[in-house]
């Protein structure tokens, strides 16, 4: 299997790596199964995290790594912020993964610039990671968030971390374009390895696994840790790596324009809706609609079981008090809109953007513009 640098850890490791998270759905035989034919096929990069299933998935790692420990590249994960909390965890951590190293230890899902001054602040748990390191029970340190990544982007700032681990997949995008345009540059430039996660978008994407994979393997990243709980996703995802070309930009640009998923609501940032004579940045605001609830909630009637997966996934991140925010400090908000028409023929994806506009200015501020139509 390829493998990439991990950015200046001088470590190699797969582009496909294991995410173990969906371990939590099969038997500890078939997850034995999955790690041993992931690593049978030349996989490297395995990573979980203490707080799937409060242990359960790093201790069905730990079982193949009783005998194959020195076959992979482990990471996992810790959600506490405090020192105490965070040097207990990772020793239980060891003792789940029945080793006494870990490779790379990364903070767990960090989504507030007040999470982070705990976790930096004193007595915080970066002081419980540097111990660990020193010790020798951990070689690298990370930081992982979902979403919105300014908290990442002032982490990387303040703290010489090795690796930073944030969403990459071709629909969100749309919705968090700071990742691709500011997170990954800034990571890239100071030599920090760079791990993708939500490939499939949680799920969304579940229907196109190769032009998901493909997508998120030709940015700059340098692996992609996936979730999988049958053999046959295993073998779709090595498939596709092994004969992995990097995605054109005309390639690209066909998935944005002819995905369903997008199809008609779904803001490509393009800017071809400006200037708008009332001074609305239409795009800044489709874009805090995207931090909200991914843009998901798009009044099109759907069979239950797609609306019950967007309905789960709208808010997967929490980044729904930060789009409330900065729509609330935008000068010139969606309900100035004469609704004149200009902007919607200009659209090339046929969004009717007055009717958009409405409908993103209720979700933000739950105040009505005229007749809004807040169904579904």
């Amino acid at each position: 299997m390829q493998k990439r640098m991990l950015g200046n850890t001088g470590e190699r490791v797969s582009v496909l790596g294991l995410g173990g998270f969906h371990l939590l759905e099969v038997s500890d035989t078939d997850a034995s199964a999955l790690i041993n034919t992931f690593l049978d096929e030349g996989g490297t990069y395995i990573e979980t995290a203490a707080q799937y299933g409060e242990g359960e998935s790093e201790r069905k790692v730990g079982l193949v790594l009783k005998t194959r420990r020195d076959e992979c590249f482990l990471a996992t994960k810790s959600h506490l912020r405090e020192r105490q909390g965070a040097a207990r965890s990772i020793d239980e951590s060891l003792r789940h993964l029945n080793t006494d190293r870990i490779d790379l230890l990364i903070f767990h899902h960090v989504q507030s610039d007040e999470e982070l001054e705990r976790i930096l602040g004193p007595d915080g748990a970066m002081e419980a990671f540097i111990r660990a390191r020193e010790e020798g029970k951990i070689r690298f340190i990370g930081i992982s968030g979902h979403g919105v990544p300014d908290t990442l982007i002032k982490a990387l700032q303040r703290f010489d971390f090795d690796a930073v681990m944030t969403g990459v997949n071709f629909y969100d995008r749309f919705n968090f374009p700071d990742v691709e345009a500011k997170l990954i540059p800034l990571a890239k430039g100071r030599g920090i390895g760079i791990v993708g996660m939500k490939v499939f978008a949680d799920g969304l994407l579940w229907e196109y696994p190769e032009d998901a994979l493909r997508y998120a393997l030709s940015l700059p990243v340098d692996t992609l840790p996936v979730g999988f709980n049958t053999m046959d996703m295993l073998k779709t995802d090595l498939r596709v790596v092994s004969s992995f070309t990097p995605m054109t930009e005309d390639e690209k640009a066909r998935i944005s324009k002819d995905n369903l998923l997008f199809g008609n609501y779904v803001c490509r940032l393009c800017n071809k809706c400006l200037p708008c004579p009332e001074g609305i940045d239409i795009p800044l605001i489709f874009k805090y609609e995207g931090w909200y609830d991914r843009q998901l909630r798009d009044r099109t009637v759907r069979t239950p079981p797609d609306f019950a997966l967007r309905d789960r996934l709208r808010f997967w991140f929490e980044n729904m008090g930060k789009a409330r925010e900065a729509y609330e400090a935008l000068e010139i908000k969606a309900d100035r809109c004469t609704k004149c028409g200009k902007c919607t023929p200009l659209c090339p994806y046929g969004i009717d953007i007055i009717d958009k506009l409405e409908y993103v200015h209720f979700k933000l501020t739950e105040e009505r513009i005229e007749s809004i139509s807040i169904a579904g």
